[in-house]
């Protein structure tokens, strides 16, 4: 068993800039003294909110993923701008992409989506007592919203029907916070 799991960062360049992510090329020192290497994509983190009526249907979004090559449906999520609190952004992200609004927003923690090779984290949120209004997605953002029962979204992630993880995670850490807490 290992008492200290640390690597020591020895050197740090700059491989790759965009407009997304960046990437870096560390070497490190590993616990043992050997020296090795990490490539590390930084993220600037994002938000997912799984917006739940009073029926325990989940809005959800469908949109094509060019990495996937196919569309995927997704909770509703959304990148952090430079300095945006977590919450802002949540609230940000549920209207533009569904036209909701909420009573009552209860946030989860963070969530690393690829701790191996990235540093984006993600702040996971539940909207309760919901106020339709008009969505406003982003000029380059072309989704489909889809209105599906909470318990029928699990049992789609344990058949393997939801692959996004993100929203996986937002699913089942939401039907426990709700099968826990009174919301009426």
């Amino acid at each position: 068993m290992y008492s200290n799991l640390y690597e020591k960062t020895l050197d740090s360049q700059q491989v790759f800039e965009g407009k997304i992510v960046n990437v870096r090329r560390d070497t490190v020192e590993l616990i043992n003294g050997k020296t090795s290497f990490r490539e590390v994509v930084e993220h600037s983190g994002g938000v997912v909110v799984l917006a739940v009526d009073e029926y325990e249907r989940a809005y959800m979004v469908r949109q094509y993923r060019y990495p996937a090559g196919r569309p995927m449906l997704e909770v509703p999520a959304g990148k952090l701008e430079k300095g945006e609190v977590p919450l802002n952004a949540a609230i940000r992200e549920l209207r533009e992409e569904t036209g909701l609004t909420a009573e009552k927003i209860v946030y989860f923690g963070v969530t690393y989506p690829s701790p191996g090779f990235c540093d984006e984290q993600l702040h996971i949120y539940l909207a309760l007592g919901l106020t339709q209004g008009e969505a406003c997605p982003d000029e380059d953002e072309f989704l489909n919203v889809e209105l599906v029962e909470l318990d029928k979204l699990v049992k789609m992630a344990v058949r393997g029907e939801l692959q996004d993880g993100k929203s996986i995670n937002a699913i089942f850490i939401a039907r426990e916070y709700l099968r826990n807490n009174q919301r009426r």
